[in-house]
């Protein structure tokens, strides 16, 4: 990892453990995050789109900062990823992530309210200054509706604090073109497409079946670096059935949650509405692809237990998530 990276390049896009009544499991949260850590992950984002960060509560939100901090020491960056599609709360959050001890903030594109160009590039810079984290631009148009246009990313990329942008857009002539133009750094946002970022130059991943199985991604990841594409490819290959069932058939926060608590990783698999488990069909597709998994280092699916009753339905916590 070069000097002038402050993320990190095996990014895990942390789920959020509830409790079965749909509280935050903090032993959970805890457990989790060593175990992500210890499997070859650098950096944590907690607070993102994995982390159900639209039905959690700003304190909650903060905790996770603190707790992933706490946990993850010297041996992994922690980054906080909520963000808002309000300005003004989107400032709160991130002042309050970096009194909390967040390394990064990654800034969600403004969803719903559908901003002009001119309106996203405003938010980003009124974030970017409101601390010295260093900013992780998030570009997910098919959340937030929107995409960061070409020219939108060049002008941001010229504050000095916006060093980055997590891609799930899947336009990777866009992201050859914007590493050409910029000294930005691009994680992945899409499982599926992690080798091919970073076989064009992207600095490594942000994802969600890193919460299930990181050790393959750090051997990507290291295998690029090191220029052993063979290698790399061999270890992509292994996890397309389980980044298939993970991302697939339901949201990749139900999935990845469903296929933990198989595991025996976390105690419950609840998620909060309006999410909810997997039905009977869906679970069945998801373990059908975790049949066709082998090979897999840190994971072993020989004692997968999937619980469908445990997942059913999703959880209303006692406290509403809010927006200021």
């Amino acid at each position: 990892m070069s000097t002038n990276n402050p993320f990190g390049q095996v990014l895990v896009a942390l789920v959020t453990p509830f409790n079965s009544d749909g509280e935050v499991s903090w032993s959970d949260v805890e457990k989790h995050i060593d175990d992500v850590i210890n499997a070859g992950a650098d950096g944590i984002v907690v607070t993102g789109t994995t982390g159900e960060t639209s039905t959690l509560t700003d304190p909650e939100k903060i905790k996770l900062v603190e707790v992933a901090k706490k946990v993850a020491g010297d041996r992994a960056k922690v980054i906080t990823g909520g963000g808002s599609n309000e300005t003004a709360h989107a400032i709160e959050l991130a002042k309050k992530s970096a009194k909390a001890g967040a390394d990064g903030n990654m800034i969600v594109t403004p969803y719903y309210n559908k901003p002009t160009q001119a309106g996203i590039l405003t938010h980003f810079r009124m974030i970017a200054d409101a601390t010295d984290l260093p900013v992780i631009l998030y570009d997910i148009p098919g959340r937030t509706g929107v995409p960061i246009k070409y020219e939108t990313i060049l002008r941001a990329s010229k504050h000095p604090n916006i060093l980055a942008i997590k891609d799930a857009k899947g336009d990777l002539a866009e992201v050859s073109r914007v590493l050409n133009q910029t000294d930005l750094m691009y994680f992945s946002g899409d499982d599926a497409n992690v080798l091919p970022h970073l076989s064009i130059g992207a600095t490594g991943l942000i994802g969600v079946t890193a919460n299930i199985a990181a050790t393959p991604y750090r051997h990507i990841v290291d295998a690029v670096n090191a220029g052993n594409l063979k290698s790399a490819t061999a270890a992509h290959k292994a996890l397309e059935p389980l980044v298939r069932a993970t991302m697939t058939h339901v949201p990749g926060t139900v999935a990845a949650k469903y296929i933990l608590h198989g595991l025996g990783r976390i105690s419950s698999p609840r998620v909060r509405l309006p999410l909810v488990g997997p039905e009977e069909w869906e679970a069945a597709q998801i373990e059908d692809e975790i049949a066709l998994v082998n090979d897999i280092p840190g994971v072993n699916f020989d004692n997968f237990r999937p619980d469908r009753n445990a997942a059913a339905g999703g959880a209303l916590p006692k406290v509403a998530g809010t927006t200021r």
